[in-house]
């Protein structure tokens, strides 16, 4: 849940632009000294007295002089460093906004930076934040081939190719046997194409946890048995998987099928518990529950096995205002803010706004329950997220 928090907020700094070299990002290593960088961060603010334009002077001089006010606040650098983001934020030319980010990583950072620019340096947050956990795919038959990613739960679709084996119906003026010589020429050369290009796309994934091979008819069997692939490549191979189609949906169906092969695979786990909510809630057996009350509800009363919460949860207990002196307080998605007064018809004012999934997931964990962040890249990911994008499996019937 914290990575997924600190995911989005660096999500949103990446978003910023400067409008000079004027963004100052900072990172601390674990274990560094902290005094050694409030001596350079003085230096650095001493160096800037030098910058040319007396805006970008003045902005870079503020944000350094931030900066040293927040370290004020440590007396020690964080167990996993600490990355401090600060600039002048405004969109218009002339006026100052500068705003500070700090943040504490959940995993350990270790290396030194200290830049001016236009865009804040985010590659070490980033790096943490890259998925880790990947499979390669190829779905093949002698007419196409698709090589893919897993990615977490996402499905990337790396290359899609296209073959020109003929049918096996004999073209005219060829003997049968020359043309089956030609025929199969061109399958072989397809599958070397399609060995080239998986392999250049799979060797240089170094988180790299297996392949798999799949597709309709024998085609994919010839292309392990006569060993196509490079051996480095082919000894990541974890099984083959017979498949209705190539194509997005047969990489989808390889995943799938091929589910005990990456058995260990989040996507394979989310979609054992997403079958176990949407069987439970198709057949009304009174063991799953959805929507952001009746979720809270059956928290608060001990007995939620599983919450199941999508990636785009919203939701948020907020209070609006009007000046006609209209007030309330409401549990809405973040779309629906701010709203229409239903006395005067004026658009209403947010004046509190708080996320509730930090509340939800403090209850679950108070009462041993499990939280599931469930992705939308799969069917059943994007119905959850249409029935409110939370939902939950009772211990017992309600």
């Amino acid at each position: 849940m914290k990575k997924q928090k600190f995911q989005a907020l660096v999500a949103d700094l990446a978003k910023i632009r400067g409008r000079h070299t004027e963004l100052v990002t900072v990172y601390i290593p674990a274990g560094f000294n902290l005094n050694t960088v409030v001596s350079q961060l003085r230096q650095e603010q001493s160096t800037a007295q030098n910058i040319k334009s007396k805006t970008v002077r003045k902005n870079v001089v503020s944000a350094l002089e931030k900066i040293l006010g927040h370290m004020k606040l440590y007396k020690t650098t964080p167990p996993n460093g600490l990355g401090v983001f600060c600039g002048n934020v405004s969109e218009k030319e002339g006026v100052a906004d500068i705003q500070l980010w700090a943040i504490e990583p959940p995993e350990k950072i270790k290396v030194r930076i200290y830049r001016c620019d236009q865009a804040f340096v985010l590659e070490p947050l980033q790096e943490i934040f890259r998925e880790k956990e990947l499979y390669g795919l190829i779905v093949l038959d002698k007419s196409e081939a698709d090589i893919g990613l897993l990615k977490g739960k996402k499905i990337e679709v790396v290359k899609h190719m296209e073959s020109i084996v003929p049918g096996k119906t004999k073209k005219g003026g060829q003997s049968s046997a020359r043309f089956a010589r030609v025929r199969d020429g061109l399958l072989i050369d397809f599958m070397k194409k399609v060995s080239e290009i998986a392999s250049a796309k799979f060797r240089d994934i170094k988180d790299l946890k297996g392949i798999m091979v799949g597709g309709p008819g024998p085609i994919k069997e010839r292309f392990m048995s006569e060993e196509f692939l490079p051996t480095d490549i082919r000894k990541k191979v974890l099984g083959i998987v017979d498949t209705s189609y190539t194509g997005e949906y047969g990489l989808k169906e390889l995943i799938e099928r091929g589910e005990e092969l990456i058995s260990q695979a989040s996507i394979v786990q989310e979609k054992k518990i997403l079958d176990r909510f949407f069987e439970h809630f198709a057949k009304d057996t009174e063991m799953a529950v959805y929507g952001i009350k009746e979720v809270i509800e059956a928290l608060e009363e001990g007995n939620m096995e599983i919450v199941l919460i999508s990636e785009e949860f919203d939701w948020v207990k907020s209070k609006v205002k009007c000046a006609c002196g209209f007030e309330e307080e409401k549990i809405v998605t973040k779309p629906e803010l701010p709203g229409t007064c239903p006395k005067c018809g004026k658009k209403l004012i947010v004046s509190e706004e708080h996320e509730l999934l930090e509340k939800i997931v403090k209850m679950a964990e108070k009462m041993d329950t499990q939280i599931v962040i469930v992705s939308t890249h799969t069917q059943k990911g994007v119905q959850l997220k249409e029935l409110g994008g939370i939902a939950g499996i009772f211990r017992f019937k309600a």
